[in-house]
């Protein structure tokens, strides 16, 4: 396994890779790995011959007042995880690498990017956009990897591809959590003590909501106002969003009478931590 900092240095690994018809999977990250992101390495290094791993902190994604400087970096220790689980290539450059002096070039979307983390992160979407589309033509994987968490995320990427025909695949992978339900992310970093175990009310809501569609409850307004009184009956969590939404379309549904995604966006202090659940 090697790091490179280019983004020639990428192309010319891969043209090489693709000379002797070897399979390209692309994981991207923005670092600080946990065991969530292992599992995207190892479905990658499952499925292709090689596999790619980016670690870049994208700035186009935060906004001014996000924590775009506190965000956790370990290069060394993710080089050990990449290793460990067989990736063959990370890719971590500088932001002036990723975008020169001149860049004015952004992917944008509608519809989609409105709704959930949209709504309180309304640059977010551009950024990943652009970025994950930058990765793509540096990189052209024939696989890429994303988690379930970042459902929106994940939603978002898929309509990209399909809406620009970019022939890529994209694999979403499940959620891993903790032995106790917190959903693993790189922020949890953030939690004190206290803070950790109030964070477990994401999962217990998670629960919660889950349950009550288990047994029949298609109302979603019911389920949604469940599911908030539930976080609010721990003191340290401040509710961003609880939504039921359309799977495909991340418009909000009355009831629950297609695919959808039930998902929530909780302050613990001042860590934002997301969780979600899906229903088929």
């Amino acid at each position: 396994m090697k790091l490179v900092k280019t983004k020639q240095e990428v192309r010319d690994t891969v043209k090489e890779w693709k000379k002797q018809g070897l399979t390209v999977g692309l994981v991207p990250t923005m670092g600080y790995l946990h065991e969530g992101h292992a599992s995207l390495i190892d479905a990658s290094v499952k499925n292709n011959d090689r596999t790619v791993v980016s670690i870049f902190v994208n700035p186009m994604q935060f906004s001014p007042n996000e924590d775009l400087e506190s965000y956790p970096r370990d290069i060394a220790r993710d080089s050990e995880v990449c290793g460990e689980h067989g990736a063959d290539l990370i890719f971590n450059p500088e932001p002036e690498e990723m975008y020169g002096d001149m860049f004015c070039s952004y992917v944008d979307m509608d519809v989609l990017t409105k709704e959930l983390c949209g709504l309180s992160r309304p640059i977010h979407f551009r950024g990943v956009c652009t970025v994950v589309s930058k990765l793509f033509n540096i990189v052209t994987p024939d696989n890429a990897y994303f988690g379930q968490k970042d459902a929106q995320q994940l939603a978002v990427i898929k309509r990209m591809v399909e809406d620009l025909d970019m022939n890529i695949k994209i694999n979403g992978c499940p959620i891993v959590r903790e032995a106790d339900g917190l959903a693993k992310s790189s922020r949890n970093t953030y939690l004190s003590a206290e803070e950790r175990r109030a964070a477990l009310i994401l999962s217990k809501t998670v629960n919660l909501g889950r349950s009550m569609i288990e047994s029949g409850e298609r109302d979603t307004e019911k389920i949604v106002s469940a599911m908030v009184k539930n976080i609010e009956t721990e003191p340290l969590a401040k509710t961003d969003y609880v939504k039921i939404v359309d799977a495909l379309t991340m418009q909000q549904i009355k009831t629950i009478d297609r695919p959808a995604l039930c998902a929530m966006a909780v302050y613990i202090g001042k860590t934002r931590l997301i969780d979600n659940f899906e229903v088929v």
